[in-house]
């Protein structure tokens, strides 16, 4: 069976700032059949034309004039039941180690990535990534984590692993609305405003969770795991 999976980050700057303002560093994903990217799509676009909403969805623009917009999209995410996921890793600043990666912040959080997909990929499948856009120092650092994950994959096949500008592409949206959210609790953010605290606990409500917090491996539909880079149980 294809999938696509759509990828986005928030706080990168973690990696290399000495006087940190957030504790977890996030990177997400939004999983699907490719068979279903356009029905997906295409709820959005109605869901758009319902509520009168332009221009690229992101977390920073949830506003008291668009709750009912971006609640509904929660709506929509989840009546997808299974056939659209989402899983996030969080990694803590404190924990970060850059001598674990030659000293390369950028190399750091490619194994990140790394960590996001591998444990999601399932024998037998067809996989294509797509990341939103990002300079990097080093060109080829998409195409060494697809030779990667095919290597640690050897029974599935990893097509390809791409990057794309998310103002085009509106799963890499949907993906950077739902890790914003995310983030938010993760990283305890008491200056939200009450647009995107309505949004989150509605996300919450629809989860049946009382807080977004790490989740069992096992969580399949909104999988938050936080990443111990200091070992223990």
């Amino acid at each position: 069976m294809k999938f696509e999976v759509y990828c986005d980050e928030t706080l990168p700057d973690l990696f290399t700032s000495a006087h940190p303002d957030a504790r977890f560093l996030m990177i997400g994903s939004l999983w699907l059949p490719a068979d279903l990217r356009d029905v997906v799509k295409a709820r959005i676009a109605g869901l758009r034309q319902q509520h009168g909403v332009h221009g690229e969805m992101k977390w920073r623009k949830v506003s008291p004039s668009k709750v009912g917009f971006y609640t509904d999209l929660i709506d929509l995410f989840m009546s997808f039941g299974l056939d659209l996921r989402f899983r996030c890793i969080a990694v803590e600043h404190e924990a970060m180690n850059l001598g674990l990666h030659n000293g390369d912040a950028e190399l750091g959080f490619y194994k990140f990535y790394y960590q996001v997909l591998h444990h999601w990929i399932l024998d037998q499948n067809e996989y294509t990534v797509f990341c939103d856009l990002k300079r990097n120092r080093d060109r080829t650092r998409l195409s060494t984590l697809k030779r990667v994950l095919n290597n640690a994959n050897r029974t599935s096949i990893i097509s390809d692993v791409q990057s794309l500008p998310s103002p085009e592409v509106v799963l890499l949206q949907l993906c950077d609305v739902l890790l914003g959210a995310a983030s938010a609790r993760m990283n305890d953010r008491q200056d939200l405003g009450a647009a995107k605290e309505s949004v989150i606990a509605h996300l919450e409500r629809r989860l049946n969770r009382t807080r977004l917090r790490p989740t069992h491996k096992s969580e399949e539909k909104f999988n938050i795991f936080r990443i111990r880079l200091e070992g223990g149980w």
